[in-house]
């Protein structure tokens, strides 16, 4: 389901990140409406597969790019979603992480400054780190290790929340701020080292199922094209500027993705449990209260549902053709 644009007039649209997993549908979704969409990418963890049906279209233009680096664009709307978000992606190399999360939103507010553009940051639920309240609502400040192997993208991130709200206050830049929790979907890179993209391919080959810790630990799973929706809703919507988290509130054990994966797949595979990676956190869950209120967004893609969908599209692709942006994926 798409949502027009406030006002009737074509906006030029800046989407940082466009090729990858969520920036690339929100491109397609924005081209779709009759935007003007630049996407700008540097291709470290996306594929220019993504978005290779948007590149004849005359309202989409693809730049390479890496958001620690100025560009001088004119745009009335920017999406900054460039970032490594999967663990093994962003560990990889942590100081360009940290370096992405500040400069990108340090370049991006400049730009959004000068050109009177409105700029939504694309935040995430790491913020909150191993939380100690359950689930978490926007006003938890987190608990999170800040010299830990997660840090420079939990720390990175909440710096860029930081700059948001700084150059809001002192600039008067219109800004928006989401907090997106664990979200899948078609176009997931199959090695992108996430649990679900993990279990997939894992599922698809027959080999044995990585689980870490006892499986015990929980995540919420929020189909794209709910989360789509939710932040083009979020970009659209006047006076409320965040931040604001953005999730599926349907909370499942690991162990229980596991096993619907296998059903799913009429995998043979078998669980192999692994030892829990460094400051993992043991339960993640949003409170969406504030996103039904403010933008009257509820997601209705069911898990079982969303994975069929995501099996399909794994399915259609030759896993061979993808190379892992990094060792680290497993």
């Amino acid at each position: 389901m798409s949502h027009k644009a406030v006002g009737s007039k074509t906006k030029r649209i800046l989407v940082t990140g466009g090729a990858g997993f969520l920036g690339s549908h929100l491109c397609e979704r924005l081209v779709g409406q009759g935007h003007d969409v630049l996407c700008v990418d540097n291709f470290f963890t996306s594929q220019k597969t993504n978005v290779f049906h948007l590149l004849g279209k005359p309202n989409f233009e693809l730049i390479r790019h890496d958001v620690t680096l100025p560009i001088y664009l004119e745009v009335d709307q920017i999406y900054h979603l460039a970032c490594p978000a999967a663990p093994g992606h962003y560990q990889y190399n942590p100081i360009k992480t940290v370096k992405t999360s500040v400069m990108g939103a340090i370049n991006v507010l400049g730009m959004a400054k000068r050109c009177g553009a409105r700029v939504l940051q694309a935040s995430t639920s790491e913020v909150y780190g191993d939380p100690q309240v359950h689930p978490q609502p926007e006003s938890y400040w987190g608990n999170v290790n800040p010299i830990g192997v997660r840090s420079c993208y939990d720390e990175g991130k909440r710096v860029a929340e930081t700059l948001f709200m700084d150059y809001h206050r002192m600039n008067h830049v219109d800004v928006r701020i989401v907090r997106i929790f664990n979200t899948y979907g078609p176009r997931m890179h199959p090695y992108d080292g996430r649990v679900v993209s993990n279990f997939i391919r894992q599922a698809l080959r027959d080999e044995p199922i990585t689980l870490f810790g006892t499986g015990e630990q929980t995540r919420s799973f929020c189909y794209r094209d709910d989360l789509v929706d939710s932040i083009v809703r979020m970009m659209n919507t006047e006076g409320f500027i965040g931040p604001v988290n953005i999730g599926n509130p349907d909370e499942f054990t690991i162990r229980e993705l596991a096993d619907l994966v296998i059903q799913l797949t009429e995998s043979r595979s078998e669980l192999k449990y692994l030892p829990l990676p460094p400051d993992d956190p043991t339960r993640r869950r949003p409170d969406i209260s504030l996103a039904r209120e403010k933008l009257g967004w509820n997601p209705t893609t069911p898990l079982e549902e969303g994975l069929k969908k995501t099996i399909a599209w794994f399915q259609s692709i030759d896993l061979d053709s993808y190379i892992p942006p990094t060792p680290n994926y497993k």
